[in-house]
Order: C-alpha cells, then sequence, then structure tokens
C-alpha cells in the first residue's frame, strides 16, 4: 500500500480518443447569456439536464479513480458542476424541490463512494475567485463562489472538522496589495466549514511562498512548485528547505497537497529530460516568465519528477499537465519504475 497518491484534475481524457466517452465523464456548461434568451421553463429544463449530467458526470469520474491503483486515488473536482448557482438568474431554478433533491442525493451518494474506496477528492474556483481583493464587488464575488464550493463538499460529506478524509478547496492569495494581512481578513468573512475545508497556493504574481508563510497558522498552504520556480526565477524547493516544514505545520496534521507541471515541451527542444530546466536558460534564448506558465502535455522533464518523488515523504500531488489522467498515470508509472529499481 503507497502513502502517497497523485491526482489529475478535472478532466478525463480517453487513451483512445473517444469523444463520445469524453463527453459521458466530464462535465459541461450553459452561459446566464443562453439562459436568458429562454422563457423560464425551457431555461429550467436546460439547466437541469445540465446538472444532472454533471453529477453523472461527477460518479463515474470518482468510479474511475476508484478503479485505478492506490497511487493515484486523488482527484479534482470540476467547478462547472452546477452552472450559475451563484447568478441571481438561477437562484430560483435552485430552489425547485426536485432539482435540490436531485443534487442532495447524488452528491451524498458521490461522496460516500469515495470515501469507500480511499479517494481523496479536491476543488479549485477559477482564478478570479479571490477572498482578499482591494475591489468590494470582486470580494464579495468571490465569498459567493468560495461558499459554493464549501456546499457542494459539505453535501457530499465533507462539511465536518478540519480537511476531513484529506478534502480541501484550494484558491490563489488574490489582490498582492493587501498582502497577508488581507487575506486574514478574507477568511475571517468565510464560514466555519470554509475555514476549515480552504487551501491557499503560492502563484507566480502575487503571493509566492514566502509571501504565504506569514499565514500558516491561519490555512493550510498548498506549494505548487512550477509557480514557485517562476517566481523565484529559477528555485527548486527541497525537502529539506526549512519552509518545507512550516508547511507542513499548516496543515494541521493531514497530509498535504502539492502542485506540479512542467513548462510546455516545445519550449526548450533541446532541454536534457534527465536535468532540470534553468531559467536563465530560458531567458537568455529570449522565453518570457509568462510563457513559462503555460503547462506542458505530459510530465517529459525526469529530472522534476525525481523532484517530486522526493517530495513523497511529506505530501501528495496533483498534476497540472494538459493531458490530465494520462500525464498522471505515465507519473505513477515512472515513480513505481524507479523505486523497484532503487
Amino acid at each position: 500500500m503507497h502513502d502517497f497518491r497523485f491526482g489529475f484534475c478535472c478532466k478525463y481524457i480517453p487513451e483512445d480518443g473517444d469523444a463520445r466517452a469524453a463527453r459521458e465523464i466530464n462535465t459541461s456548461t450553459v452561459t446566464m447569456a443562453y439562459l436568458g434568451r429562454l422563457d423560464p421553463k425551457a431555461a429550467y429544463d436546460k439547466l437541469a439536464s445540465v446538472v444532472a449530467h454533471n453529477l453523472e458526470a461527477f460518479r463515474l469520474q470518482v468510479a474511475h479513480v476508484a478503479a485505478r491503483p492506490g497511487i493515484e486515488r486523488l482527484h479534482r473536482l470540476s467547478s462547472d458542476l452546477l452552472p450559475g448557482y451563484t447568478h441571481p438568474a438561477c437562484w430560483d431554478f435552485y430552489r425547485d424541490p426536485d432539482l435540490r433533491r436531485l443534487i442532495e442525493t447524488k452528491l451524498a451518494d458521490v461522496g460516500r463512494f469515495a470515501r469507500e474506496s480511499d479517494v481523496r477528492l479536491s476543488m479549485h474556483p477559477g482564478q478570479f475567485c479571490v477572498i482578499a481583493s482591494a475591489n468590494p464587488s470582486a470580494a464579495i464575488n468571490g465569498l459567493a463562489e468560495f461558499e459554493y464550493h464549501v456546499e457542494v463538499m459539505a453535501l457530499m460529506g465533507y462539511g465536518e472538522g478540519w480537511h476531513p478524509h484529506g478534502a480541501h478547496i484550494n484558491i490563489h492569495g488574490g489582490a498582492k496589495a493587501l498582502g497577508a494581512e488581507g487575506v486574514r481578513g478574507g477568511l475571517a468573512h468565510l464560514s466555519k466549514t470554509a475555514r476549515n475545508l480552504i487551501t491557499i497556493e503560492n502563484d507566480e504574481v502575487s503571493f509566492g511562498l514566502d509571501d504565504l508563510l506569514p499565514l500558516v497558522d491561519d490555512v493550510a498552504l498548498v506549494l505548487d512548485l512550477h509557480h514557485h520556480w517562476i517566481m523565484s526565477r529559477g528555485e527548486y524547493i527541497e525537502p529539506d528547505d526549512p519552509r518545507i516544514a512550516r508547511i507542513i505545520d499548516s496543515w494541521r496534521g493531514v497530509r498535504p497537497v502539492s502542485h506540479v507541471s512542467v513548462s510546455r515541451e516545445d519550449l526548450l527542444p533541446d532541454q536534457d529530460v534527465r536535468a532540470l530546466p534553468d531559467f536563465n536558460a530560458f531567458m537568455d534564448a529570449g522565453i518570457k516568465p509568462k510563457d513559462l506558465r503555460a503547462h506542458s502535455d505530459l510530465m517529459w522533464n525526469e529530472a522534476i519528477n525525481d523532484l517530486v518523488m522526493r517530495h513523497l515523504a511529506w505530501s501528495d500531488f496533483e498534476i497540472e499537465a494538459k493531458l490530465k489522467n494520462l500525464a498522471t498515470e505515465g507519473l505513477a508509472h515512472y515513480v513505481e519504475r524507479r523505486q523497484a529499481y532503487a
């Protein structure tokens, strides 16, 4: 039994490219503009059909992850589950007793199955969802969006205690100008359940790892290795770095989750896959930091994979590569091969 796990994010990609299978297992959405062009009954019917599809997609994704080896039983669920949930135009639709019953029943079943199958779950609202913003309207919207994710998690059975079964909802820090105190103020406006589920990751622009460390007593921190490499202009953080111990402490006894990805395969075509990419080499080649943010298709760099292996002593990892489950499976196979020959 492995004591670590990898997970893919939100979308499943069939290895054989079967478009029908992809549609069945992945969430879909509908825009508020489209619903607004329909009469109320047609709009409700459309929204309800999308929600029913998405609930089934959640079930299928968790079932897929549950059938994978233990090393892969971590999964990030899509935010698209309930389109327009925080939008005033949809409030009455989501109050409909039949739709509400469907949502509550199906989510309870998904959560129960995930726990029985030892699948660790997370969510990650879009980057506009921040709890600290200099714009009061953005802050209000961000808090509402976050609480929507909290409600989804609670309906799945993750509403009690500190990161129950390792569950978490991860966001970025928000406006850098507000600093750690701004984030701390945003946390105060969240429900107790939200404060028990929230995690915050370092990013490449506003809140680097060092900017978030003052919050270790307030919120669990997620280390993103790729963001840190870009923000620090080339540092690869190792497990014995004293900052890692502070991240671990921020989780208060729950095993942390970290993120990893690699810059696109085609940026430095001559890069040795067994050597860590050199940030300065990218700069010398005229590649800008913003270009480095784009994620690769697969975890192609063996040296970064080895770095991840060193961090497995303390953290699980969500793999933020474009080919989703295919990249995660590839990394899992890589780690198992390396361990077999160790």
